[in-house]
């Protein structure tokens, strides 16, 4: 699908088209007066933003750009388009949850306006990671060559035009705790602004930045201070959180010369691996996810179960679990296919999900059974919960061939601990009472009789 405004040129759009869902980087398309009126799906991936809605913003530079990013952009949009001459440069844009990515921006005047290709330099990570492994070299080779360094302007610039480049952050301290050297990277990680000089301060002006921007500082402190008391000559990893959620790593090593093998300091070496972690966390949830409708699935069902039960043990209240499946699926799928199937699943899912409270979990089980968690609920508010589940799966309809369908829903109650005081238990009850609903007629809710057990 392509958002934006009507293109001049129709050529232009059907190319856009034919390459937009396989562009990785982002591209984007403004007017004379720099209103986006194009940009590429990709833009998801990098913030989380859907198309439709940068468009809809108005301002591109205001809606994506960092605020100190925002002026410089315009003005260089804006020189492109009154000289013609592109330009290229990096700054950050704002993800909508608040994260910043940085990327490298390449601004072209065209016919009507202007094109953006922007590319995540993040993606440099592997070649940092190459750049990471002649670290200690190199700096081995400084400390065999210091008295030619300090000698030797040209070959610091080209030293720390390297190290700048490493989107690790890279923090020399000597043995009286003062800066020897950082790069670019420790002061973006650490919320310094740019052109900071921390050359020559002592630790305690780090700290006093730090306590700023850590989520607990102490705990920090208490990590730095075992590091560097400890015999260990290199740290292993160690993962902390900054107070605007971001999670960094450090590692440190001494860094050996200087007389009587007493070293010239240690090197700290920090990572952004914010990214990284919320990737391992959409994994986890993948996991405990149904692949078609997104409610939670059999497996999750099963561990929330045991925990609720386990909370409403200790607290001694009580959980409600509503079991049910839907009348009138399968001729649906015979008639129709699987397709329509999925697709009235799906349908249920989004309108069941809009009736269930923020305590209630619900779970697609398979097939076309569900499950319904209630923590501390009462026989009289299960009832009325499954009034309305049932009320909600009548009303659904869906068109398939130009035929209306829908299906109603056969539910069972169960409640822990007057009907069962186990999981499994619990499950039996409530299917028991849902073969009652089916057999009594169907499109009805039935409160188990079984005792608690």
């Amino acid at each position: 699908m392509i958002w934006g405004r009507k293109l001049d040129r129709d050529d232009e759009l059907a190319s856009l088209r034919e390459l937009a869902e396989g562009v990785h980087g982002v591209e984007a398309l403004f007017d004379e007066a720099l209103r986006l009126t194009w940009i590429s799906p990709s833009i998801g991936r990098l913030t989380a933003q859907a198309p439709a809605d940068c468009i809809a913003a108005g301002d591109f530079f205001a809606f994506l750009l960092h605020e100190s990013d925002r002026d410089f952009c315009r003005r260089m949009a804006r020189q492109v388009l009154d000289t013609g001459l592109p330009q290229d440069f990096e700054l950050r844009l704002v993800a909508r949850d608040g994260r910043v990515v940085w990327v490298a921006m390449h601004w072209r005047r065209r016919a009507g306006g202007l094109r953006l290709s922007a590319e995540d330099i993040q993606a440099r990570k592997e070649a940092e990671y190459a750049l990471l492994e002649t670290v200690a070299e190199l700096r081995r080779a400084q400390a065999l060559r210091e008295h030619y360094l300090l000698r030797s302007n040209d070959e610091r610039q080209r030293l720390s035009a390297l190290l700048n480049l490493i989107r690790l952050g890279i923090l020399f301290i000597d043995h009286d705790r003062r800066v020897l050297y950082h790069n670019r990277a420790m002061l973006e990680i650490w919320a310094y602004p740019p052109a900071t000089e921390l050359v020559g301060s002592r630790e305690a002006v780090l700290k006093r930045q730090a306590a700023h921007v850590l989520a607990d500082p102490e705990a920090y402190f208490g990590h730095i201070d075992a590091v560097v008391g400890g015999r260990e000559s290199a740290s292993e990893e160690h993962e902390f959180v900054f107070a605007d959620g971001r999670v960094v790593t450090d590692r440190s090593a001494v860094v050996q010369g200087g007389e009587q093998g007493r070293g010239i300091g240690r090197v700290w070496i920090y990572e952004d691996v914010s990214e990284a972690r919320r990737t391992s966390r959409q994994l986890v949830e993948l996991a405990v996810r149904d692949e078609l409708t997104g409610l939670y699935n059999r497996r999750r069902f099963h561990e929330e179960l045991e925990r609720l039960l386990a909370d409403a043990e200790r607290r001694h209240s009580a959980v409600g679990l509503l079991a049910f499946d839907l009348d009138g699926f399968k001729p649906i799928n015979d008639s129709f296919g699987h397709q329509a199937g999925d697709e009235v699943l799906v349908g249920l899912a989004r309108a069941l999900g809009r009736i269930v409270r923020r305590n209630e979990l619900l779970f697609r089980i398979g097939g076309d059974e569900f499950a319904l968690l209630v923590p501390d609920a009462s026989i009289d508010e299960l009832l009325e919960l499954s009034h309305r589940l049932l009320e909600t799966v009548a009303a659904s309809r869906f068109c398939f061939e130009g035929d209306k369908v829908g299906v109603t829903a056969s539910v069972g109650i169960a409640r822990f601990p007057a009907n069962a005081r186990r999981g499994d238990a619990l499950v039996a009850a409530a299917d028991e009472a849902l073969y009652r609903s089916k057999s009594e007629g169907r499109n009805r809710a039935t409160v188990s009789g079984r005792m608690g057990a």
